[in-house]
């Protein structure tokens, strides 16, 4: 039988506040246990929550960016459940009139030209505070509570079961973790929980209408434990399916070491948990001024800029994209654009894209922690354009620049000699020695071998420590040996 997989993701990004969402203690990450925990995170008696406005600005934010239909009225409910790290026994959070609802989000599913685009319909994306942390480690065969996390801010946003395979839900993931960084609601960090996945799989008889049942992959913070979750759990459902068993709901946990999932619990079910609205805190209403206010401290999305790129840079689908993958990356392009000139955007994109990538990703850095700036950049992409250096010297000059050696590539052009040879008679005098001294290439190209020529041309290149103007060094070449 051929099976179909269903997958949609329940996502918690860690909003980008500097206190709870009901209380002013801190939300930073890497405290001592239990220091960032006051009264009404650890829920004393007679202690009131108080809304974080700027939670809430976040979660409008995050509804204008994708689409969504920003509820006028929202309200916030109990939801009960009983374990150590939950000081409360219940979780402020959103049931039936959540913030935000509906929205989508593109994908791209692939690489380069063969990238397909891909839609995936958001259900709903609403506000809630987070629980403590169990640790089961150190404590001599006892588990710590540590609490400081309780009342963080979160936004839980919710996807309709639009993904049909782990790497159509790996690209949601990054899509989203793009976006929620680009607009500022979330720092995205995984390794430290600001950013992480629940993954509801089920799989179904191809061309079956009906869903099967799904189990919940709870708390991936990666995506490559993301994409090893689901392929684990999509093949052992097959498995148990073809056995002629049945696939029970449940919350399972992902094992990174083994790459299994295992089951945690049963499933519960909304009922389970008996929401009811939280009587401390009044309905949240946002009025049109609040969302306006919002909307013009928004920056541009990326499908916006990817368009803007294509259209005012004429840079192709491809490029626009890699580009825009984040908003210091995208600003970083367009600043080096506006130094060197619009007709060197294509240049431009290609340094950013392949050198500076590169070296980038080597050192494991951020864009933001380049070591050569846009405007750097700007001075060595004018100066291989206008032919002052070619473009393996501009390699050269790169390097240089990201060493510290030089304030901008003409002041390392001019200390270090670089300049590009483009007169014509010393080209010439170059091309002459290659042929004399090399007649069996100059035989070989003559029957034939175009990489004979390119040897030449190494040769010719050699000569003139790469000085030499490659366009008329191969001119001239072809010339003399055609002549």
């Amino acid at each position: 039988m051929q099976w179909e997989v269903v997958i949609g993701l329940e996502t918690h990004a860690q909003l980008a506040t500097e206190s709870k969402i009901f209380s002013g203690a801190a939300t930073a990450f890497g405290a001592a246990p239990n220091v960032q925990a006051c009264g009404v995170d650890i829920a004393l008696p007679g202690v009131l929550p108080v809304l974080n406005r700027k939670a809430v600005d976040c979660a409008i934010r995050f509804g204008l960016a994708v689409g969504g239909d920003i509820a006028p009225r929202s309200v916030f409910a109990r939801k009960n459940y009983f374990y150590p790290d939950l000081p409360k026994g219940y979780q402020i959070s959103q049931y039936e009139a959540p913030v935000v609802s509906g929205g989508s989000l593109s994908i791209r599913i692939g690489q380069g030209s063969d990238a397909q685009e891909k839609t995936v319909r958001l259900t709903r994306a609403h506000l809630e505070e987070d629980a403590g942390k169990s640790l089961h480690e150190d404590f001599q065969g006892k588990s710590g509570i540590d609490l400081n996390r309780a009342g963080t801010p979160l936004l839980e946003i919710v996807s309709e079961p639009d993904m049909r395979s782990s790497a159509e839900a790996v690209a949601y993931a990054r899509a989203l973790h793009a976006l929620v960084r680009w607009i500022g609601i979330c720092d995205g960090n995984m390794q430290e929980g600001s950013f992480r996945c629940d993954a509801n799989v089920s799989v179904r008889p191809k061309g079956a209408s009906e869903f099967g049942t799904r189990r919940e992959i709870k708390n991936l913070n990666s995506f490559r434990f993301l994409q090893q979750a689901i392929d684990y759990e999509v093949q052992w459902q097959i498995g148990v399916l073809e056995d002629g068993g049945k696939i029970q709901q449940a919350t399972v946990l992902f094992n990174p070491d083994t790459g299994e999932t295992r089951a945690m619990r049963s499933k519960e079910d909304a009922h389970d948990y008996r929401y009811f609205p939280d009587p401390d805190l009044l309905p949240l209403v946002i009025a049109p001024a609040w969302k306006d206010q919002v909307q013009a401290a928004m920056p541009e999305l990326p499908d916006a800029m990817r368009e803007r790129f294509g259209r005012d840079y004429g840079l192709s689908a491809y490029d626009a994209a890699t580009l825009t993958a984040t908003l210091d990356l995208a600003r970083y392009f367009e600043s080096c654009v506006a130094a060197a000139g619009r007709e060197l955007a294509k240049p431009c994109a290609n340094w950013v894209m392949v050198d500076l990538a590169a070296r980038l990703n080597r050192a494991e850095l951020d864009i933001a922690q380049s070591p050569i700036s846009a405007v750097q950049l700007a001075g060595l992409v004018r100066r291989v354009g206008d032919g002052t250096i070619s473009n393996a010297i501009g390699k050269k000059v790169f390097d240089a620049l990201c060493n510290g050696e030089g304030a901008d590539a003409d002041a390392i052009i001019e200390a270090q000699g670089l300049r590009q040879v483009n007169d014509a008679g010393a080209i010439e005098a170059l091309v002459d020695a290659a042929i004399a001294g090399n007649p069996k290439s100059v035989e070989e190209f003559r029957a034939g071998k175009e990489k004979a020529f390119q040897a030449l041309v190494g040769q010719v290149m050699k000569a003139s420590k790469g000085k030499a103007n490659p366009q008329q060094v191969n001119e001239l070449l072809r010339k003399k040996l055609q002549g």
